[in-house]
């Protein structure tokens, strides 16, 4: 098994400082690029790919995700349509959120991204962007867009943008992803925040709505990645990390997608009852999308009890479910108001 080389702390840059008071995996990175990178400075690299290598830091993909969870929210919020350019700065604040956070896991994890087939194409891999660039990227869209919740939203909308930031970075990359495989069920908690920034954005406050919002997303997110996880297993283990697909099994991780997506369903419910923040158009619509799912993950976990394996797996379609029940389920939420 290939594991991730310890470099000098000197490769942490600006985090060297924090060094004495970190796990040993904090300061896991590799310095040596890989083979085929090209050995001239990112900066000589053209105009235009170094900004399609800028935005592929963000993860445009993930944030995209989190921003269909966090619109709709301010929609619930307002029992309608919300301030719409209250919408847009959420939108814009929670893309550089998001962005700076991604841009950081990519600047911990590109040791690792370095030898897994999945990720050997992203920017400081390639060498289109430097990893000290990176850093300084990852830390200004940060900076910035807590700032911007603070000054043209509100600083409770603030102070959870950057506790998610701060959570993905420290708590999930830093910590959980390489020594459990608990990693993805609790490190998907910075993910479940943007619910509460979209309902903090209209309200100033928290309620039981967005809480319940935030534990379908707390149950959604492990099977909805560990399908992923499944499909490309050999590149966790061959980098050390102990995705629950590698240290368990197919079997193991067919059952789990099953109680979580059970979990997930009911909690979905509970937005209409007990807590009533809906009418009856959210919970027609999560009941047939919780339907569709559970008989995804059901089918998933038979293929794998009956040692299917391969492409037979079909480990990706309730993968590429999940989004689709994400968006749908979220939608409903926007909607519902306007229904009733």
């Amino acid at each position: 098994m290939v594991r991730a080389r310890t470099c000098p702390v000197s490769a942490w840059g600006g985090l060297a400082g924090l060094q004495p008071f970190l796990p040993e995996v904090f300061v896991t990175a590799v310095e040596s690029r890989p083979s085929g990178v090209v050995g001239t400075s990112p900066r000589h690299r053209p105009f235009g790919a170094r900004v399609k290598a800028f935005v592929a830091l963000t993860k445009p993909r993930i944030v995209e995700l989190l921003l269909i969870t966090t619109v709709p929210v301010m929609f619930l919020a307002a029992h309608g349509v919300p301030n719409l350019w209250r919408v847009l700065i959420t939108m814009v604040g929670g893309y550089l959120s998001a962005g700076g956070a991604n841009a950081l896991n990519m600047y911990i994890d590109r040791d690792i991204d370095a030898l897994m087939h999945r990720t050997e194409q992203r920017p400081l891999v390639t060498g289109m962007v430097s990893p000290a660039e990176c850093l300084v990227f990852g830390i200004t869209l940060s900076v910035v867009s807590t700032l911007m919740f603070g000054f043209l939203v509100n600083w409770l909308s603030a102070a959870l943008s950057a506790a998610a930031i701060l959570y993905y970075v420290f708590v999930y990359t830093l910590w959980l992803k390489r020594r459990t495989a608990q990693n993805i069920v609790w490190g998907g908690v910075a993910g479940c925040l943007q619910v509460f920034i979209g309902w903090s954005a209209v309200r100033n406050e928290l309620a039981w709505a967005p809480f319940v919002l935030f534990l379908v997303l707390f149950f959604w997110t492990p099977p909805h990645y560990w399908p992923l996880s499944m499909k490309v297993k050999d590149d966790y283990e061959r980098v050390g990390v102990p995705m629950l697909p590698v240290v368990a099994g197919n079997v193991v991780v067919g059952k789990q997608i099953v109680l979580y997506s059970w979990a997930m369903v009911a909690v979905s419910l509970a937005l209409w009852w007990p807590v009533g923040a809906t009418g009856w158009f959210y919970p027609v619509v999560a009941t047939v999308l919780g339907a569709f799912w559970l008989k995804e993950a059901h089918a998933l976990y038979g293929r794998a009890k009956a040692g299917v394996t391969g492409a037979g797996l079909k480990e990706m379609r309730l993968f590429h479910w999940s989004i689709t029940y994400a968006t749908l389920l979220f939608v409903a939420v926007a909607v519902d108001p306007f229904v009733r």
